[in-house]
Parts: structure tokens; C-alpha cells; sequence
């Protein structure tokens, strides 16, 4: 990531983890008259086109502010959104009724990922105050992946192999021993037997994911090398070499998921030591990542961090 990136993915951010509108708000409704307010139901993350993605613009700025320190604005944001007394609203939110399923799993391993980025950041001010969070989103789903008979297999925000790689992440930093132990015991469950990815449905016009590229990035975190090795020759080709999606309309919200699967391709295939396949996708998606439409720009910064910093999740 280039000093010039990392300046505009960090504008990106900061202008939309303040920007309450539009909005997209997802809340089970449970009786008449409820505040639907996001300032005072979501003081930590109001921001974004809705609350995933305010999570993750705060992740955006936390790993930016770790690689980059000298990014200046960073710290005072999130010092006025990541305080106790906001991240206790946050979780009052979560032990509702409404709050009982809120952002399973999507938005719960971001959550996951966000702390696990404050813990290398160092910041002990943030991390303990987003830490009440952490543990309730870490238990839940640790409880929903033992739980779930059959994994989601979706190119979007239901996917569990995505969120399992952010909270497996999460585990690992945080010493959330059973955390781990239950992702990695639901991984084997629900993919130990896979073989022959149907790349010819990838993808769907709805997919920021390929559904076979985050289940063997997932994976390979999970299985010991060898047998890594033996089950992804049954279940990926030798040579991957996807074609960049098509993207016809940025201005339309799910075609703009399109730019996001080519940067999380790219993510997985580095991953999986296919460099030069991974150089094609991002070098499609990476010009779209900031200053487009809305529906982009208020999450893509994220996803073509998350494909350039792949290494920095290693503990400096």
C-alpha cells in the first residue's frame, strides 16, 4: 500500500463513519413507537451506509493508523467513537430482542476483526473499551458455528467462511482459544468433503465473495499443510484464472459487489500463492475502491485494504 492509498482510503473513511445518510437500517421491529434513531441506537457506528460497514471503515482506519501512523485525523476520530460509553449502547443494542440475530455473521466478525486490529495497534484505551462487545460477538459465534449443521455458502453477507477467517483472526490475537477451536471443528464439518468447486456459477450478481475461494482460504488456515494440500487438489484446479467480473452499472448497488469480489478475490488468492491471478483482479477493482458512486465508496476502501495488507496480519 502506497503512501498516496493509504491517504485516500483513510478520507474515505473518516468522511463516512460521520455520514448518517442515506442510511440503510435493519431492525426487527417489536412493538409500536420504537427509536429508530442511529445516533442513540448505534453511537459508536452511525456512520456508513449501515453498520457493517461503519465497523468496517473503523477497521479501515485502525490498520491504516498501524501501517501509516502519522495519519493524524485517525486517532481523534476514533477516540470520539470507540469510548465506553459508546460501545455500552452498542451492546445494549445486541442484548435487545432486536439485537438477538443483528449482523449474523457478517457484521459480528468485522466487529471481531476491528479488535483484533486494536490489539496489534496497541491501543489499550480502544480495545478495552470495545472489548465488552468483542466477548458477547465472540460467544455468539462461537455458539452459532458449533450450532449450524450446513455452512452458507452465499457470495455475500451471510457467507460463513468468510466470517469464519475475520473471527478465526480475531481468535488467534485475542487467545479465544475455544473461539478458534469451534471455527476450525465447524470448517472440517462443513467443507472436509467438498471436491470440484462449481467455478462455472461464479459469480452472481449479487457476489462481493467467491464462495470457493474464501472456503479454501479458510481452509488452508485450519488444516495442517499436507492435508491442505491433498483437499484443495480435489477441490480447486491447478491453475486459477478467474476473468475480472463485469461491472456495467457502479451506480447500482449490487453491480457495484462486483468491484468487492474482485478485491476479496484477490485477497484469497494471495493467500492461496496465486500472485499473478490476484494481481489481475485487483488491478481491475483497485481504481473503483474511492471516489465513486456512494454505493461503492462506502465500503470498497475496505475490501481493497484488507487485498493490499494481506502480510500486516501478522503481529509487528
Amino acid at each position: 500500500m502506497t503512501e498516496e492509498q493509504a491517504a485516500a482510503f483513510a478520507a474515505a473513511a473518516l468522511a463516512n463513519v460521520t455520514r448518517e445518510y442515506p442510511r440503510h437500517v435493519s431492525h426487527l421491529l417489536n412493538g409500536p413507537g420504537e427509536v429508530l434513531d442511529q445516533r442513540k441506537l448505534h453511537p459508536a457506528f452511525y456512520g456508513s451506509y449501515d453498520w457493517h460497514s461503519a465497523v468496517h471503515m473503523h477497521w479501515l482506519l485502525a490498520r491504516i493508523l498501524r501501517l501509516h501512523p502519522r495519519k493524524k485525523k485517525i486517532p481523534t476520530r476514533l477516540a470520539r467513537h470507540l469510548t465506553a460509553r459508546a460501545i455500552r449502547a452498542e451492546l445494549a443494542y445486541f442484548m435487545s430482542p432486536a439485537g438477538r440475530t443483528f449482523e449474523r455473521p457478517y457484521g459480528w466478525a468485522w466487529l471481531l476483526e476491528l479488535q483484533a486490529e486494536l490489539i496489534r495497534l496497541g491501543n489499550t484505551k480502544w480495545s478495552d473499551a470495545l472489548q465488552p462487545l468483542a466477548a458477547e460477538l465472540a460467544r455468539r459465534m462461537a455458539r452459532f458455528v458449533a450450532g449450524a449443521p450446513y455452512p452458507i455458502r452465499a457470495g455475500s453477507h451471510g457467507n460463513t467462511a468468510f466470517a469464519c477467517l475475520l473471527a478465526l483472526d480475531y481468535a488467534r490475537v485475542a487467545k479465544h482459544q475455544m473461539l478458534a477451536d469451534e471455527i476450525a471443528a465447524a470448517a472440517l464439518r462443513w467443507y472436509g468433503q467438498d471436491r470440484d468447486a462449481p467455478l462455472s456459477y461464479e459469480p452472481s450478481l449479487d457476489d462481493f465473495l467467491s464462495p470457493s475461494l474464501v472456503e479454501a482460504a479458510l481452509m488452508r488456515e485450519v488444516m495442517p499443510p499436507q492435508d491442505f494440500r491433498a483437499w484443495l487438489k480435489g477441490f480447486l484446479p491447478n491453475s486459477i484464472d478467474f476473468a475480472p467480473p463485469i461491472v456495467a452499472d457502479r451506480s447500482d448497488a449490487k453491480q457495484s459487489h462486483l468491484d468487492g469480489l474482485a478485491l476479496s478475490r484477490a485477497w484469497c488468492l494471495r493467500k492461496l500463492g496465486h500472485t499473478e491471478a490476484a494481481e489481475r483482479q485487483l488491478s481491475a477493482a483497485l481504481p473503483h475502491a474511492v471516489g465513486g458512486d456512494y454505493v461503492g465508496e462506502h465500503w470498497l476502501a475496505s475490501f481493497a485494504l484488507l487485498a493490499l495488507s494481506g502480510a500486516a496480519l501478522k503481529n509487528p
